[in-house]
């Protein structure tokens, strides 16, 4: 009995010389928090899923209280990481410092706002940014399809857009009507953009706007508009063909947190992976995150 114990801690001690880092992976414990934009949801849910497969004593939660929502957490301390469609405002930043917490931003990847309709819209293929400014604009008078243009059908617009805690629908309306949260606002809002998906797959004539992922994810229930000739893919998006709504993408890191061992690792995971994990999500990953992988680096030490 006595051989055999000492061959399997023989063992043991070859395996943990062989695997160390796996060793390492299954003691690391801990819980890291992050809230914010449903648009930056599915890539950062989705590293939370590997990384836990590698670390399972982590626990690592992903909400979605869109990009101003996790802000408010974010900047009193409730969070580890912000998930943000969007930078963060200067009025978030001071209140963030009024806190004591300093921050980091990294860039995760590339986004494309994408108008969308019913599959059975057969009329709307293209719109300029100048047609949407006329139907999203405060006030505005639009509220039929052929109030937009005289061909369409005279049939009133249901429209579906993100609520004013989205990232999304402040770019939206800083691109489209010039200034950021300028909008009409007798439509469906919603931070869940699933609810804007199936608001506009179950209308002929429904008209919104979200991240490119949820487009992707129901492209068979949903319809793409180009934007000025330029339909949302991952290549326009890429190489911001698909302007003005190709957007970075972020994720803001407290850098006390990043000091804990969890929070770096699960970053580090992070910005390996995302090549791979990002274009799965639906978006356009950065040619490189080497700069993110430097940054963490040295936030960790």
């Amino acid at each position: 009995m006595r051989k055999v114990t000492t061959l399997f801690f023989v063992f043991a001690l070859l395996v943990m010389a062989v695997f160390p880092a796996g060793a390492a992976a299954q003691e690391l414990k801990g819980t890291i928090k992050i809230d914010g934009s449903s648009t930056v949801y599915p890539i950062t849910q989705a590293m939370a899923e590997e990384f836990s497969y590698e670390y399972p004593r982590v626990r690592v939660t992903v909400g979605v209280s869109g990009t101003g929502g996790g802000f408010a957490k974010f900047n009193v301390g409730e969070t580890d990481l912000s998930d943000a469609s969007r930078e963060i405002k200067k009025s978030e930043a001071e209140i963030a410092a009024e806190n004591g917490i300093e921050f980091t931003k990294f860039i995760v990847g590339y986004d494309g706002i994408t108008v969308a309709v019913n599959p059975e819209n057969n009329w709307a293929n293209d719109m300029t940014v100048e047609e949407l400014k006329m139907v999203w604009e405060p006030n505005s008078s639009v509220e039929t399809w052929s109030d937009i243009r005289d061909e369409w059908p005279d049939e009133e617009i249901d429209l579906y857009g993100p609520g004013a805690d989205s990232g999304t629908f402040d770019y939206f309306t800083e691109v489209i009507n010039g200034k950021s949260g300028a909008s009409r606002s007798d439509f469906t809002a919603s931070e869940d953009d699933n609810v804007l998906v199936r608001g506009i797959s179950g209308n002929k004539y429904a008209l919104g706007y979200f991240g490119y992922a949820y487009y992707e994810e129901n492209s068979d229930s949903l319809k793409a508009v180009a934007v000025n000739g330029v339909l949302p893919n991952r290549e326009t998006i890429a190489s911001n063909k698909y302007t003005p709504l190709a957007r970075p993408l972020f994720v803001y890191a407290k850098n006390s947190a990043v000091q804990r061992p969890e929070v770096e690792a699960f970053l580090k995971f992070y910005f390996e992976n995302a090549p791979e994990i990002v274009p799965q999500t639906g978006y356009a990953p950065l040619p490189s995150y080497e700069e993110a992988l430097a940054k963490v680096e040295k936030l960790a030490k």
